[in-house]
This record gives C-alpha cells, sequence and structure tokens, in this order.
C-alpha cells in the first residue's frame, strides 16, 4: 500500500532526526542502553484490526472493479455499434450516437478517476489510523519493557533478533483496540 509505504518512511525520517538531535537517554551510571526493534510496516500490517478493514477494502475494491467493467463493457458496445452503424445511418442520429458515446466514455473515466482518488485516500486514512495507534502501543510497550529506544528495522544494518518487538506489538495492539 502506498500510504504505509510512505508514512513508514516519513516515520523512519522523523525518528532518524530525533535520534540526531536527542542527548543519550541513560546515564553512565547504567550498564548499556536497551533497545529494541521493529517492523512497523509488518506490525500494522499484521494488526487484527488491519487485516479486518482491509479485507472489507479488498471485497469494496473488488466490487467497483467489476461496475468499472461493465461499465467499460457497456462503452465498448457503444463504439462497436457506432463503427458498424455509422455508414448507414443519417447524420443526425450518427452525431447524437457519437455524443452519447463521448458522453458514456467522459462519465467513465470521471468515475475511474473519482473511484481511485476515493480509495487511495481511504487506504492513507486507515493506514495512518492504524499506524498512530501502533505508535502509541509501542510507545507502552517501551516504558513497561523498559527500553531506552526502539527503532524501525529498516533504518538498521544489524540487529539482534531477541530484541524485536515486532510480534509483542502486534498481540499488545490486539489486546488494546480488539
Amino acid at each position: 500500500m502506498k500510504g504505509l509505504k510512505r508514512l513508514f518512511l516519513l516515520t523512519t525520517v522523523a525518528m532518524c532526526l530525533v535520534l540526531s538531535v536527542t542527548p543519550p537517554a541513560f546515564s553512565a551510571k547504567e550498564k548499556d542502553p536497551k533497545i529494541g526493534f521493529i517492523n512497523i510496516k509488518k506490525a500494522v500490517a499484521d494488526t487484527n484490526e488491519f487485516k479486518r478493514i482491509k479485507a472489507d477494502f479488498d471485497r469494496r475494491f473488488e466490487k467497483e472493479q467489476k461496475t468499472i467493467a461493465a461499465r467499460e463493457e457497456k462503452v465498448k458496445k457503444l463504439l462497436e455499434e457506432l463503427n458498424k452503424q455509422g455508414f448507414v445511418l443519417s447524420p443526425e442520429l450518427k452525431k447524437q450516437k457519437e455524443a452519447n458515446f463521448i458522453n458514456e466514455k467522459k462519465s467513465l473515466e470521471r468515475y475511474v478517476q473519482d473511484k481511485n482518488e476515493e480509495f487511495s485516500q481511504m487506504e492513507k486514512e486507515i493506514t495512518a489510523k492504524i499506524t498512530k495507534r501502533m505508535l502509541d502501543v509501542i510507545k507502552n510497550l517501551g516504558k513497561k519493557r523498559k527500553f531506552t529506544l526502539i527503532i524501525e528495522k529498516a533504518a538498521t544494518f544489524y540487529f539482534d533478533n531477541a530484541q524485536d518487538v515486532t510480534k509483542t506489538a502486534v498481540s499488545a495492539y490486539n489486546k488494546s483496540y480488539k
């Protein structure tokens, strides 16, 4: 999902900026900082809420695709009819059928564009809502488990899988947002 990728990238950049200007969150008395890692994209996609909403979204999208296919077929038939009968029709009737074809085609194009925008916006809103909630869950998880820092996996070259909190975050999210 494009919205999820964009949000992921923005989150990663924001985290890197915060890390670059924030002083260390641990004192010299502490042995080592406790750092966790998360795949935020996977965490969001694995939540029960996201799966449920995505299934509904996919059903609605598929239904719209069928509607669009039916309308495309109608426009195609109008064109075929116009091409077949174009030579035998009176100029007035031909002009009328051409206008009807053009109107149907434009109407279909507008409909497809509107639906694309509608579904794109819906996808962005869903992803943003769940990602915001997931970030709250991650903050709470970090406090509970006394992490100094939780970093997006994609922003690292190496990490110890033992410190991966992705599954734990998904589980905590599912408990918080049933």
